[in-house]
């Protein structure tokens, strides 16, 4: 490898980051469904040509896409040496979450980008398909126990060949989706994505050459591994553990523990799951590939100046026992790893903070609540309304949690209000900050919202929900409370009900002007109640926030003696 001067590498970083921005915004702006077009549930790379090692991703996409692609890289690429004719042009394209990470909704797209006939790297794109087969409308089944009950699985193939689609894969996708006009649209801005990549890695290597691009890329790797043991230097030896849990798999009503401990030893780092839960009937399992890309958004957020680069893990070993719900085997269900990998997240923040409780926050609300409300239009159109829901996040050594954000696994938008009652048959009646549900704390955590949903449609509608946090709430460090539970609703002929497993629940029959109603878990507090400033209680009181009863309660009267 030649050497490459500072300022000529930062230029590169600059520039290769640009093109996977650029590629993100390609399909932002090109992608038929609000999932991707708003909530910005897509990501794009650049990937290593021999190890499939993320070299550098786009930052607008999601953070838990960072280590996922990698292992969907390394598939295509064992499958590239077993057939023996990778080609300049092929485009390989499959969804199996078992190989690639994630759930059957990512749909991936990974390109070869080739330099004077020789492999330079991969390009890849990811996006979450509003609907790809399966027995729930959105793909989110919280009562599946293997992969076929979720979606259609596609494993690595070509979707080109040389430059060349090959229509009959086309054909076969936009079969197994209620919704082919989405899932076309957000092929095509995949495809657009992945062209636009091409261009800007060509007119990059035009201009400084193939060799010091790639002596910049072997820089940044070893750069970024340099900065994470230099990190992990200055902290103390030690080992610290935590545990939290899952309400349950959606079928059988017993709470999956998520336990770590985690180690640290000079500049390296470890982390193992051991006494984790097994693998589960239900689908909150997740495969490998996703609980390594945890661990690596969850070090990101501790260390939120590293970059977006594969040698960030090198100092970090992350240790699974097999068998387990965050090793598990195809065909388990994993369409709700959204929920597993929050908790993994909440535990490794929580062990860290024993280590160093002035780089982490409380636990987030944890969960995406991933609702899905699906029906038939009067002429006979499907309409499918799948999004995802905010909470609060915790509270931190610098201030109170964000109210209303969303979850800490991406870097995603919850799609506007306007948007989905636009396209679907819903009104919300509701949309507002939730009063009361954030651990106190000396900074407490967010608020969490309260969101109801009212059917339009005169032919009613189905709802699906895949939640969590129903029975265990976000929790509080270094002396903080814990953020209120998780709380869903849906109003029947005979009044309001709740889920029998409290999180999670599928075919609930709504007819035309009933609802469903989500109150979303607020953060996890940061430090003692009785250290916060009265004028920063009395602030909330006089907003609303906190009712002024509970707040004698939680922080003592003396909030009354002061102005807001």
């Amino acid at each position: 490898m030649s050497e490459i001067d500072p300022i000529t590498l930062s230029v590169l970083s600059g520039r290769m980051e640009q093109i996977a921005d650029e590629m993100d915004a390609t399909l932002f702006r090109a992608a038929f469904n609000p999932i991707i077009a708003e909530a910005h549930d897509a990501s794009h790379g650049l990937y290593h040509a021999g190890s499939g090692d993320t070299l550098v991703q786009g930052k607008s996409g999601l953070p838990i896409f960072v280590g996922v692609m990698s292992f969907a890289v390394k598939a295509v690429i064992e499958k590239a040496a077993a057939d023996g004719d990778l080609a300049d042009g092929d485009i390989f394209i499959f969804n199996d979450a078992h190989i690639g990470g994630t759930h059957l909704s990512d749909m991936r797209l990974v390109r070869p980008y080739f330099r004077d006939g020789e492999l330079f790297c991969y390009l890849a794109s990811v996006g979450h398909w509003h609907d790809v087969g399966g027995a729930v409308p959105g793909n989110y089944n919280p009562a599946a126990t293997e992969v076929f009950q979720e979606a259609f699985v596609l494993p690595p193939v070509r979707l080109a060949r040389a430059g060349v689609i090959n229509q009959d894969i086309i054909d076969i996708l936009l079969r197994n989706t209620r919704l082919p006009q989405s899932a076309r649209g957000d092929l095509n801005g995949q495809l657009g994505a992945l062209d636009l990549g091409i261009r800007r890695m060509d007119e990059l290597l035009d201009e400084y050459g193939t060799v010091t691009v790639r002596s910049a890329l072997d820089a940044l790797g070893h750069r970024a591994e340099a900065l994470m043991r230099a990190e992990l230097g200055d902290l103390p030896d030690g080992r610290w553990e935590a545990e939290d849990y899952l309400d349950n798999d959606g079928i059988t009503d017993e709470p999956l523990a998520i336990r770590v401990a985690l180690e640290i030893k000079g500049d390296s780092m470890t982390l193992n799951f051991a006494g984790s839960a097994p693998q589960c009937a239900g689908p909150v399992n997740i495969a490998l590939p996703t609980t390594v890309a945890t661990a690596y958004v969850a070090i990101k957020h501790i260390f939120p100046d590293l970059p977006a680069n594969a040698g960030v893990m090198r100092p970090i070993a992350v240790e699974v026992p097999e068998g387990s719900l965050l090793a598990a085997e195809f065909p388990s269900p994993t369409g709700g790893y959204t929920e597993t990998i929050l908790r993994m997240i909440d535990v490794i923040f929580s062990a860290f903070a024993k280590a160093a409780p002035e780089r982490v926050v409380a636990n987030a609300y944890g969960t995406i609540n991933a609702l899905s409300i699906a029906g038939k239009r009067s002429d006979g159109r499907p309409w499918v309304m799948f999004s995802f829901y905010g909470g609060g996040h915790g509270g931190s050594p610098e201030g109170d949690g964000l109210n209303h954000g969303n979850a800490p696994i991406s870097t995603a938008t919850i799609p506007p209000m306007e948007i989905l009652e636009a396209a679907y048959p819903v009104m919300f009646r509701t949309w507002a900050l939730r009063p009361d549900s954030a651990g106190a704390g000396k900074h407490r955590g967010g608020m969490g919202a309260v969101y109801e949903i009212e059917v339009l449609e005169e032919n009613g509608a189905e709802a699906f929900l895949f939640g969590e946090r129903g029975r265990f709430a976000p929790k509080g460090i270094a002396d903080g409370q814990d953020g209120a539970l998780n709380r869903f609703s849906f109003e029947q002929d005979d009044g309001w009900k709740t889920p029998p497993l409290a999180s999670k629940m599928r075919g609930i029959k709504l007819q035309q002007g009933q609802a469903v109603r989500l109150e979303t878990p607020g953060g996890g507090g940061y430090g003692k109640a009785q250290d916060r400033s009265a004028v920063e209680v009395a602030r909330d009181v006089a907003r609303g926030l906190v009712d002024a009863e509970a707040a004698d309660q939680l922080y003592g009267p003396a909030w009354r003696e002061v102005s807001p």
